[in-house]
């Protein structure tokens, strides 16, 4: 039985890796363009990899040099493509342990059922993402999907870690901490609106925008949902107003977001059990900033960008395994040893 236990665990624990994994590389297949490497899904031209489509893949880099498809972008979204058919495998693999092996592991297998729910129509969105051209919407919702995944592989990865106990009292954190997840949900949304629309240097100074705390701004072209990429719902090319409404509501309702979980977070690392994840959350909230501003200043350096997409993955982590170990605030956690 306890070898049974390690074998899920380690399973669990190294799919919860890649998956941490698999949304940084995302946000470097984004930030390089290289979503449409390869313009077919599940293939590449019709091809397993980008060696067979090698005569495609040069037709369409000499036709627009600087275009969406190139080899080396080719590579770069088919890598992203095996790792996410890895990490579907993989789930499958934990599906299977958790119902055949329930009674051993002392587990309801819904949690593993609804991890593999979520990674199937994660992949379902990243065909739409190519097929659909990157439609603002679906990259967004592709990106949200992904975040998802890692949320419900930190909570089956925080289930089978040992913990402190936390006492009864400390359960009346646990719907603040909703609240914050909420509204992290919401920036990570708007963070992935701003990425997918190419409006990360809409306003180049800070505090100010344009030089005015109130610039011109276009919410509705900027915040129509259903439209193609650097379009409008006309069909007009979107303006630079409504790229600006876009960074705007973003870069400020950052501020929101970093003061709740910031105080919270502060107030959660007076408990023992907690004290870790609320430490990390704390120093990703502080990263987030600098990494936001430098994004700016520097004019979106790669690094800086991908960095900034993996504190937002690290703030969903450390909030889960908070409020996973709130769940079980009370009691000895099951995990414990």
């Amino acid at each position: 039985m306890e070898r049974i236990k390690q074998r899920y665990r380690k399973l669990v624990f190294f799919t919860w890796f890649l998956t941490l994994d698999l949304i940084m590389f995302g946000a470097f297949v984004r930030l390089t363009d290289s979503g449409l490497g390869c313009p077919d899904w599940p293939g590449c031209y019709g091809n397993v990899t980008p060696l067979g489509a090698m005569t495609d893949i040069h037709q369409a880099s000499q036709a627009m040099p600087f275009g969406p498809v190139t080899l080396s972008k080719a590579w770069i979204e088919m890598i992203h493509r095996y790792v996410g058919a890895l990490l579907g495998m993989l789930i499958i693999a934990i599906v299977f342990m958790a119902w055949r092996y329930r009674r051993e592991l002392g587990r309801s297998p819904a949690l593993a059922i609804t991890a593999l729910v979520a990674v199937c129509v994660q992949g379902a969105f990243g065909a739409w993402t190519v097929t659909h051209r990157l439609m603002p919407a679906v990259v967004t919702a592709h990106l949200v999907f992904g975040l998802s995944v890692l949320a419900l592989m930190t909570w089956l990865s925080a289930r089978e870690r040992p913990h402190l106990a936390l006492p009864a009292h400390a359960a009346r954190w646990r719907p603040w901490l909703v609240v914050g997840m909420a509204l992290l949900l919401v920036q990570i949304t708007l963070g992935g609106w701003v990425s997918t629309n190419y409006a990360a240097l809409a306003c180049l100074d800070f505090p100010t925008c344009h030089g005015q705390w109130l610039p011109d701004m276009d919410f509705h072209g900027g915040f129509s949902v259903i439209r193609g990429l650097g379009e409008l719902p006309s069909g007009e090319m979107i303006s630079q107003n409504a790229l600006t409404a876009i960074h705007w509501v973003h870069r400020n309702f950052a501020f929101i977001v970093l003061a709740y979980l910031g105080v919270l977070a502060s107030r959660l690392r007076a408990e023992p059990g907690l004290r870790g994840p609320a430490t990390l959350a704390l120093a990703l909230l502080a990263a987030q900033l600098f990494t936001g501003l430098t994004t700016i200043f520097f004019q979106w350096p790669l690094l800086i960008a991908v960095l900034h997409n993996g504190g937002a993955a690290g703030l969903t982590l450390a909030c889960v395994v908070m409020l996973v170990r709130l769940s079980t605030a009370g009691r000895a956690p099951a995990s414990a040893t």
